[in-house]
Order: C-alpha cells, then sequence, then structure tokens
C-alpha cells in the first residue's frame, strides 16, 4: 500500500477549489505533494501562487503545463512556463507536444524535438525539467503527435539532455502491448521524470472529462507503478483526474474517495 506521503494530487484533480484552498486540503491530508495547473495560478497571479505553495510544506513536482509547439508563441510561452516553475520551486514543466492535423508525424516528431531543444538553454539557466507526456492515440489529431512511450522516450534521447525527460501517465499509455520493454527502455536512459496516476472507466462516457477513481476501471495501476519503479523511478505519485462528474461532488468527499483509491490499488 502506497504511502500518501508520496502522492501528489494535481490543482485540476480538485478543480473547483483555488490553489489556497487545494494546498490547505492536500497537505491537511498527509499528501507529499502538489502539482499546480496554470488555470490555478492564473486567479492570484505567480508571485502569490509561489508565496501559497512555498508556506504550504508540500513539494512541487510539476507545473502543467507547456508544449502546444505548433502554435506561433510556442517558445515564448514554453519560457514562461519555465519561469513559473522556478518560482513555484517545481521540478519540471509537463509538455503536451500539440498536433498539426495532417502532417505526418515523423515531420512533427521534428519540429517538437527542434522546439524543446531550442527552451533547454532556457529551462537549463532556471534548472528546470522538461517531461514530455505522449497521449494517447486518441488524442493525435490536434493535441498531440507524441503518442507513445517509444515516441517521447526518442526524442528525449535525439535532444540529449540530461534535463529532458518523459511523464508516464497511465491514462495514456496502459492499453500499449511493449509498455513493460518501453518502460525499461525509459528508465535505462534515465528518463522517467513523471508518473501520473487515474483509471479508464468502463464503459467512459467521455475520453477528456471522465476518468476515474483509482481502482474504479481497467487499468493496472500498480502494476505499471511497480514497473516505472524498477526502472528506478522514485519520485512522487501524481493523482491526475479530469471528472466532471467529481467536481460537481463536495470537494472534500471527492479528495477523500481519490485518496482512498490511491492507498488502495495505487
Amino acid at each position: 500500500m502506497p504511502e500518501l506521503s508520496r502522492c501528489a494530487p494535481h490543482t485540476i484533480t480538485c478543480k473547483p477549489w483555488s490553489l489556497a484552498e487545494c494546498c490547505e486540503k492536500f497537505a491537511t491530508a498527509g499528501c507529499g505533494g502538489i502539482s499546480v495547473w496554470r488555470d490555478a495560478i492564473e486567479p492570484v497571479g505567480i508571485d502569490e501562487a509561489a508565496r501559497i505553495v512555498k508556506t504550504s510544506g508540500l513539494k512541487v513536482p510539476a507545473l502543467v503545463r507547456g508544449g502546444f509547439f505548433h502554435e506561433a508563441d510556442a517558445i515564448d510561452v514554453n519560457k514562461t512556463c519555465i519561469d513559473e516553475a522556478a518560482a513555484l520551486g517545481a521540478e519540471m514543466v509537463v509538455l503536451v507536444v500539440g498536433a498539426v492535423p495532417g502532417q505526418p508525424m515523423d515531420e512533427q516528431h521534428k519540429r517538437v524535438a527542434d522546439a524543446i531543444a531550442d527552451v533547454v538553454p532556457h529551462a537549463e539557466a532556471n534548472g528546470v525539467k522538461l517531461a514530455i507526456e505522449p497521449l494517447h492515440p486518441m488524442y493525435a489529431d490536434t493535441r498531440s503527435c507524441v503518442t507513445r512511450l517509444k515516441d517521447a522516450t526518442n526524442i528525449a534521447e535525439h535532444i540529449g539532455h540530461p534535463l529532458v525527460g518523459v511523464a508516464i501517465d497511465v491514462y495514456h499509455v496502459w492499453w500499449d502491448p511493449d509498455l513493460a520493454y518501453e518502460i525499461e527502455m525509459c528508465g535505462r536512459f534515465d528518463r522517467i521524470f513523471a508518473f501520473h496516476e487515474c483509471d479508464w472507466r468502463v464503459p467512459t462516457r467521455g475520453f477528456l472529462l471522465d476518468r476515474g477513481v483509482i481502482g474504479e476501471g481497467c487499468i493496472d495501476v500498480a502494476g505499471i507503478r511497480g514497473m516505472v519503479e524498477s526502472a528506478g523511478f522514485e519520485g512522487l505519485h501524481e493523482i491526475e483526474i479530469f471528472s466532471e462528474e467529481g467536481w460537481v461532488l463536495p470537494q472534500d468527499q471527492w479528495l477523500e474517495r481519490n485518496l482512498a483509491g490511491y492507498k488502495e490499488h495505487g
């Protein structure tokens, strides 16, 4: 059974709460960390957000999210993300890389690799890691041309900088028949920076906003966590759940349900 001290819920998991409420509630529950979405920063600004997070005593695995490298202002936006992560004391920025419908995937991967390489010097200057997150193939149209862990690892290895690695989210990779091997290879290159937990409901009622509490779906979360940790990952386990059903519940109840799922099945 994993300890709550290894658990870091994302602010988006309890989206109705403010950043201050998330920090207070997660810390009181015994969680060890919090990953911060940029929409939680926006109402208070980065200076106040940094004060809130740093006084909470919680570790900050990640700022979520950068990427979307097909957009014209992507380099500037990602540099801002790096600045915000540094201000929060976050270990990394998670990158959802974006996609261009109809463009060959190899061309898109090259564009992503070149764009990440362009922001690496800024990441290095701020001591912030960059974690490429592969997304489920259902998002290959506009959200991410990187749909397999293999693709993310290859891009990271092509860039060849120790601050560039991957974020493994069980929601996006559980289906991959080569997952065990790809996790092992990613770990061999020391590229596993983050591990995100949730579940895939059966049947799912929506591909974006119907993620399940750990243990109520078909993903072997504990099994994948075992693979990731056998490959050398020692970081926090991040609970990242987008759920319209969960967001309308009393959030204390929703958090308790998520933490119970984590302790039993995470």
